[in-house]
């Protein structure tokens, strides 16, 4: 099984309505369109961006439908459906394939601290439970438990797990990974800091934040560099720096959605324990909206 999509996915932000905190569709349909119209190669939905750790099982799968529907097979359409619980995983999983999506996002299973033998069950289990590609979402960051390149190697033998989303930081362990499994094995960046570096490792793109609200230039970076244009490659990617660091100033996506928030894509809107940004870091991220606004027409 090849792999789902080369260059640039992106993590969606999930709106919502400002006051009841429910899914806001019609802004979740623009934005579906936004990047329909634009150079994004596949659309991430209910992952960590998508604040998909404080939907419900039945919101979570409604977006994935919702996404999967108004796509109509253009681009692929990832769902994150990985928990720390096994079984509910594979309920997720199960539910997400039968409303369309084309391949599921697996988080490590983070809190519990599963041994070996455990975290290499979870994701064999859940492969086992549905017949579509999976991508291995390894965060360490975020779960305090790492997938070690042996294991994603030992992982890549199983037919439809297809990929892993590096969101390492490492890039010594991005080598080591390439360097054990097939070249038909997809290796994506989940650090948008690291997108070209991986690429030039050999890597096939990224699942990307800055890509909600610059999917043209997230996807030209590596797109020149894959056509042999290292320089210009290395140019725009050194041009997205800033942006890339600034939408990390804090927790992911609380940044992100502020940008699309005064864009007059979504509300300004997050489900607890995430809120607004401070007053320092909205002042930071205003300096992006003139040129951003210059650059795509807000809907």
């Amino acid at each position: 099984m090849s792999h789902i999509y080369t260059g640039s996915g992106v993590a969606i932000i999930t709106p919502f309505i400002e006051g009841t905190r429910e899914i806001d569709w019609n802004a979740f349909r623009n934005l579906l369109d936004f990047h329909l119209e634009h150079k994004t190669d596949a659309l991430i939905v209910a992952g960590t961006t998508g604040e998909a750790s404080t939907v419900t099982d039945e919101e979570q799968i409604q977006q994935i439908k919702f996404a999967v529907d108004h796509v109509a097979g253009r681009k692929p359409v990832i769902a994150g459906t990985g928990i720390n619980d096994t079984m509910h995983s594979i309920r997720l999983s199960q539910a997400a394939e039968a409303a369309g999506a084309d391949a599921l996002l697996i988080v490590t299973p983070y809190y519990n601290k599963a041994n070996d033998e455990g975290l290499m069950t979870h994701f064999k289990m859940i492969a086992d439970s549905v017949n579509i590609p999976i991508i291995l979402y390894n965060v360490p960051g975020r779960t305090n438990v790492t997938i070690r390149p042996e294991q994603v190697a030992e992982l890549a033998k199983v037919d439809n797990i297809v990929a892993l989303k590096d969101a390492v930081g490492d890039l010594d362990y991005t080598k080591a990974v390439i360097d054990l499994v097939d070249e038909d094995f997809a290796i994506y960046s989940g650090n948008d800091d690291l997108n070209l570096d991986i690429v030039k490792l050999g890597g096939h793109g990224a699942i990307s934040v800055t890509a909600n609200v610059m999917p043209d230039e997230v996807h030209d970076v590596m797109a020149l560099y894959t056509d042999g244009k290292v320089d210009e490659a290395d140019a725009l990617n050194a041009e997205l720096a800033g942006i890339n660091d600034d939408l990390f100033l804090e927790a992911n996506p609380i940044p992100v959605k502020y940008i699309a928030h005064k864009l007059g894509w979504c509300d300004l809107e997050y489900r607890l324990p995430l809120a607004k940004p401070s007053a320092p870091v909205q002042e930071q991220l205003d300096g992006y909206i003139a040129g951003l606004a210059d650059s795509y027409t807000a809907k």
